[in-house]
């Protein structure tokens, strides 16, 4: 055991690095398979749980292609888990001095317990649309959880200062508030639609036609925003001026999907990625609030010291 603790990484370095990758990866993978449970009706390819059936742990030929598409998403659930634990692992020697990244990995962990509970609830509930649409919200979450870990990586810890003026913070955080908006309208506008998981599963009761609409506003007013952080951040060369960019790209590539799917009729796959897309909107928006603050400098220039005072 001691010879396995001194192995472990006394810095950050690369195993700790590709650890963190491959946790990031995984949520967004879990995402897209548990898009794939959904939108191919098996939702109920294995119609108990924590066992696939009354008596089998995994699915049988009796269960179909759904059986094995809905297992193969619990399987994933496993994989999500190891690697979350191998995060923690890897900054096990690191969890006195990096606590923000011992407590991000925690949360992780904790997160995925809690997500197999709900998956199983799900289930009992024989897909209730509402436990659904939080079962997609936590795992997005868990999306920027990992995101933020990949940051604060990357990040000296310690005391930290303003990297921006405050109105550009406020504009940011309200930015945020509209991308919440929007996925919360996404959420129950897909729970509202044809993609139900199952086809005796329930509906929310909701006009899907009306709520596609409403879902749209604040999705436009999201793109607006993020422009104007985009060129602000861009004439003031700001730290988070290319995540602004990236936010941008990101969020133009969804709104061509989401298009696409309302004139075409909800395909399954134009679906997915619509999904996965608004998983990783909301990971790079997290990346722009975490860039809007720095490590304090200890000998800072005049210009850095304005932006501080300005910020403040």
């Amino acid at each position: 055991m001691n010879r396995f603790i001194a192995w472990l990484p006394d810095r950050i370095d690369r195993r700790v690095r590709v650890a963190a990758w491959l946790s990031f990866l995984a949520q967004t993978i879990i995402i897209a398979t548990g898009g794939a449970v959904r939108l191919t009706g098996s939702g109920l390819g294995c119609p108990t749980w924590p066992l696939c059936t009354a008596d089998s742990l995994v699915t049988t030929p009796e269960m179909g292609i759904h059986g094995v598409i809905e297992f193969g998403n619990r399987l994933m659930t496993g994989v999500v888990g190891i690697v979350a634990l191998l995060v923690l692992l890897s900054i096990w020697r690191l969890r006195r001095e990096r606590r923000d990244l011992w407590t991000l990995a925690v949360v992780v962990l904790l997160g995925i317990v809690a997500q197999a509970i709900v998956g199983g609830i799900t289930v009992w509930t024989g897909l209730n649309p509402f436990i659904v649409g939080f079962h997609y919200v936590a795992s997005l979450l868990l999306v920027c959880v990992t995101a933020a870990y990949l940051v604060r990586l990357s990040t000296t810890p310690g005391p930290r200062e303003p990297a921006a003026p405050r109105w550009f913070a406020s504009l940011a955080h309200a930015t945020t508030v509209v991308l919440a908006i929007s996925i919360a309208f996404g959420v129950l506008t897909t729970a509202s639609g044809p993609h139900s998981g199952d086809a005796d599963a329930g509906r929310t009761g909701f006009n899907a036609e009306l709520l596609e609409h409403v879902h749209a506003w604040p999705g436009y007013a999201l793109f607006a925003l993020t422009a104007v952080l985009a060129v602000a951040a861009t004439r003031l060369r700001l730290p988070v001026a290319r995540w602004t960019l990236a936010l941008l790209a990101v969020e133009l590539v969804q709104i061509a999907v989401g298009l696409y799917q309302a004139r075409n009729g909800l395909p399954p796959l134009a679906v997915g990625v619509h999904m996965v897309l608004a998983a990783l909107t909301a990971a790079a928006m997290t990346v722009v609030l975490l860039k809007l603050t720095r490590p304090v400098a200890t000998d800072a220039s005049p210009e850095a010291a304005d932006m501080a005072a300005s910020a403040r």
